[in-house]
């Protein structure tokens, strides 16, 4: 399977490009080994391909594919699977059944010279993209866990959640949602069942039992959605979001106690914009919100993760190269383009080139690059 993969189109000057990162690695192999001389350092290519994470089309993949190419030339590090088709309204994408989603991923891995971040929103509940109908068990949302005030019970779910991800190949699930449930009519979250409460304090509880039990399995957790969508009266799927006159400060409790207690791996951002807190951008375009706020104030010093540029709350109002730019900028390490809401397979090629182009025009500074790509990389290294 490896060398399918590996004789493909383009998989040579991928290979070689990679094998930077191979020496980097290899440097580190081997206890007691003595290291002459230090290892070559990646090349900006390499390390940008690192920040992205990719959503792409199909139950399986072959070389000819252009996820496949993506991979083998270094233009993702992670990569999302959906269960359902947005753009072209159809219940068919990544997901049909466990042996098809084993397969899938074993594959993707095998095109891989730096194990990918595989992701998945498996939130339980209303947002689970392995489904029933699927053939994997039903797991309950956070409004209902939360509801039982039992923190083992979240733990144990979570737990046996975990191992059905791990058996699966996933190594990051995009959860828990951290968001307080400060408007239950909130069309992302609160109507969604996606919120553990409208208490802070119980928040932080279920969720680091949440975490908990994800990492017994191995699985990596992202905290979701900084600084807090749990006031939101509309959903930044499908425009603008502006929490200024709803957003309060006990939604960053959650995100303290989780980051002061160690408790995520990630932090996502939310496509937030709170004029009390940025009176230019929103939140994942926001130098302070995400480096002022999340990484001085809170003091997380882990990888954060975009929620999906190509949500029209950024998509409709900046380009994609401002987006680039603002992002990383802001503090962002992986930019997520789950490619469902529009479908462009040639994303990864673009951002890879645009981070590439602005680090060159001194508009993106090459230790911002580096700075993200090792939070990246001592996080692959727990994998």
């Amino acid at each position: 399977m490896l060398n399918r993969f590996r004789n493909s189109p383009g998989a040579d000057a991928a290979l070689m490009c990679a094998g930077l990162l191979c020496a980097l690695l290899a440097a580190t192999a081997g206890a007691g080994q003595k290291i002459d001389q230090p290892a070559a350092k990646p090349s900006l290519a390499v390390q940008a391909g690192q920040m992205i994470m990719l959503g792409f089309r199909g139950l399986r993949v072959d070389p000819s594919d252009r996820i496949v190419s993506d991979i083998l030339a270094g233009r993702a590090g992670g990569v999302i699977l959906f269960d359902y088709d947005v753009q072209l309204d159809r219940p068919v994408r990544n997901i049909k059944n466990p042996d098809q989603v084993r397969a899938l991923i074993h594959d993707l891995q095998e095109a891989a010279q730096v194990p990918l971040f595989v992701a998945v929103d498996q939130e339980g509940g209303r947002v689970s993209r392995l489904k029933p109908r699927h053939g994997f068990p039903d797991f309950p949302g956070a409004e209902e866990l939360g509801r039982t005030g039992n923190v083992e019970l979240t733990e144990e779910t979570a737990r046996k959640m975990g191992g059905l991800l791990a058996g699966l190949g996933f190594n990051c699930n995009l959860a828990p949602v951290v968001d307080v449930n400060v408007n239950p009519d909130n069309p992302a979250i609160g109507r969604l069942g996606r919120s553990f409460s409208n208490d802070p304090a119980k928040v932080s509880l279920q969720a680091r039992a949440f975490v908990k039990g994800l990492q017994a399995e191995g699985v990596l957790s992202c905290l979701k959605h900084f600084p807090g969508h749990g006031s939101a009266f509309n959903d930044s799927h499908l425009g603008l979001t502006d929490v200024t006159q709803t957003w309060q400060p006990l939604e960053l409790m959650p995100f303290q106690d989780l980051i002061r207690s160690h408790h995520g791996d990630m932090v996502m951002t939310g496509h937030l914009f709170n004029a009390d807190l940025d009176p230019r951008f929103p939140a994942t375009l926001s130098p302070e919100i995400i480096t002022g706020l999340l990484r001085e104030e809170l003091g997380f010093s882990g990888v954060v993760l975009s929620d999906d540029l190509q949500m029209k709350a950024i998509s409709a109002h900046y380009g994609l190269r401002e987006t680039v730019r603002r992002s990383i900028n802001a503090g962002v390490d992986i930019l997520l383009f789950a490619n469902n809401l529009e479908y462009d397979p040639k994303i990864a090629a673009k951002v890879q080139t645009l981070i590439l182009e602005l680090v060159a025009a001194g508009e993106v500074e090459v230790q911002t690059i580096e700075a993200s790509y090792e939070r990246i990389m001592r996080l692959k290294d727990r994998l």
